[in-house]
């Protein structure tokens, strides 16, 4: 969810079902017993459970995640400037066509000659139809004070920011997402951003519609660690915060 329970490019369901018996609580997070999986059949019945379009989470993740990541890191070779970049593989028609593509609209004079891209996400706003926006302010330290937001349980929301790049290509960026409930992990979802050349004009990205769990279980205090990192394991943003499930917005 982005920066909740369960964001980014493939969702899963998750359960908090009010029958103790419902769900167990194994090494790897939360299952929910076979006979219970096929009880959601027209998305409507959102009692205790997330319902979104399909993404890349992983529910009950390791704490090991991360780590794995940096095993998988590609070489990507030496950092060079954006204009040696542009300048490089002239003869290759195809990788030439790609990098105009990429970089024909970059100011090659407003960039320098820095070789470390930069990522600055601009804003952050939880969507809900019917709803204004919910604009989340990042503080300097990543850390908001108290609750960051509320959400209502059973309501249909997304998250949308917008971010700008500067100084060199950013390859690899993703967003990532860990949310926990009493201490245990119950959502660990990592999302492809892509990858971009510096420009003035902010990129924007919206998350594919989630759908909030509801129930007793679902409902109260939730910790989550949001982060935006790159290939490189760069981290451009983490935000350590908390939010609640209530029975309304408020």
């Amino acid at each position: 969810m982005s920066l909740a329970v369960g964001v980014a490019s493939s969702s899963k369901s998750m359960g908090f079902d009010e029958d103790k018996n419902a769900a167990e609580v194994s090494d790897k997070g939360l299952k929910t017993p076979p006979n219970e999986e096929e009880k959601v059949d027209d998305g409507h019945d959102t009692e205790g459970k997330i319902i979104r379009t399909p993404s890349e989470s992983s529910i009950g993740a390791t704490e090991d995640d991360e780590d794995e990541d940096e095993a998988k890191k590609i070489d990507l070779g030496p950092q060079v400037t954006l204009k040696e970049q542009f300048e490089k593989d002239k003869d290759d028609e195809s990788l030439r066509k790609w990098k105009e593509q990429l970089l024909g609209s970059v100011d090659f004079e407003s960039i320098g000659e820095s070789l470390e891209p930069e990522v600055k996400i601009l804003s952050l706003a939880i969507k809900s139809p019917g709803r204004p926006d919910i604009l989340l302010s990042v503080p300097e330290n990543g850390k908001p004070k108290g609750s960051w937001f509320t959400l209502k349980e059973g309501s249909r929301y997304s998250l949308k920011f917008a971010f700008q790049v500067s100084n060199n290509i950013v390859s690899g960026l993703k967003y990532t997402n860990t949310v926990w409930k009493s201490g245990i992990k119950v959502e660990n979802t990592k999302e492809m951003l892509g990858t971009f050349s510096p420009q003035a004009e902010a990129y924007t990205h919206e998350m594919p519609e989630e759908t909030t769990p509801s129930g007793l279980f679902a409902r109260g205090s939730y910790s989550a660690r949001t982060k935006f990192v790159d290939d490189d394991n760069k981290c451009y943003l983490e935000i350590n915060y908390m939010f609640d499930i209530r029975k309304d917005w408020q």
